[in-house]
């Protein structure tokens, strides 16, 4: 499961055909859902959760659940479903669909003519849809010098960042870990990221910093964030070991990470990206109950 690209794991899963909560229409042709079981979130954290981790919902129910929730976005979030999104008032939170897959990524010269021209076109389809944030990803290595990756990865980029910033579209790139998930992928630690920020030098480029991965990769989660937290735009959350929910069944102490990234000032998003472990519907969405429960400090 942890090998696979998002896109297949959706596609592998089962689509549920229930409503998880009633719905009722609104003016202006947008849906709001009754809030039996919303939090009373605080406020500081700007809350969401990743498409593919509840792939066994259709993206309608996600929506609902989202709703009733409390909050109002979802990651990795493709064209197709964003007329969904909208009808429920649910922000793109981070748009994705524009990348060829996980592997063929930016540091590939031999992509980026084709890369270009996706991620030209999915800037307009963002823009257009009045959303701001689009994922892009390194690759993987094969061989490759982490410089060269650098020096590739700023030249294939730079092609397409003058039209993101012409669009008001910032492009994240994703870190992963390459011990257990993503072997080989070159962008497996902050400071490669980091250093690649500071080449590009855009206020449209930044980094997705994922504390699961980053776990894994380097540990010292809470320190990197605090001196490092103006290249990170975005982040997501899994528990580590497994890539479950975040309570006290793992290692990382999420409400004192959250608490780190509220004191930098960020108003970005904290989206949900684990793995839920109950089997039934209900199980599963009283885990991200959890997990925004822990985050919202």
């Amino acid at each position: 499961m942890h090998n696979a690209t998002r896109r297949k794991l959706i596609q592998g899963m089962a689509i549920a055909g229930a409503g998880v909560l009633s719905a009722k229409p609104t003016f202006a042709g947008t849906v709001t859902c009754d809030k039996p079981f919303s939090l009373p979130l605080k406020g500081n954290i700007n809350h969401s959760v990743s498409r593919w981790t509840y792939g066994d919902l259709s993206i309608e129910e996600l929506c609902k659940t989202v709703t009733s929730l409390g909050f109002s976005a979802i990651d990795l979030v493709g064209p197709d479903d964003w007329p969904v999104l909208k009808r429920y008032n649910i922000d793109s939170s981070m748009c994705n669909g524009a990348e060829l897959n996980l592997e063929d990524g930016f540091i590939h010269p031999e992509f980026h003519n084709e890369l270009v021209a996706r991620y030209l076109k999915h800037i307009d389809l963002v823009a257009e849809a009045g959303y701001k944030n689009l994922i892009c990803f390194s690759g993987n290595a094969r061989g490759m010098s982490t410089e060269m990756g650098l020096t590739n990865a700023v030249t294939g980029l730079k092609r397409i960042l003058p039209y993101a910033e012409e669009r008001g579209v910032v492009l994240f790139m994703e870190l992963f870990n390459s011990k257990v998930n993503h072997p080989d992928y070159m962008a497996d630690n902050s400071a490669w990221g980091i250093e690649l920020c500071k080449r590009l030098n855009s206020k449209h480029f930044s980094l997705l910093y994922d504390i699961y991965h980053m776990q894994i990769s380097e540990g010292d989660i809470i320190r990197t964030i605090r001196e490092n937290h103006q290249y990170f735009g975005h982040y997501h959350t899994a528990g580590v070991p497994g890539r479950h929910e975040i309570n006290a069944s793992q290692e990382l102490n999420y409400e004192a990470i959250a608490k780190a990234i509220v004191e930098t000032g960020f108003n970005g998003y904290l989206a949900q990206e684990f793995i839920p472990t109950p089997t039934s519907k209900t199980g599963r969405i009283a885990s991200l109950r959890e997990a925004i429960h822990i985050c919202d400090v």
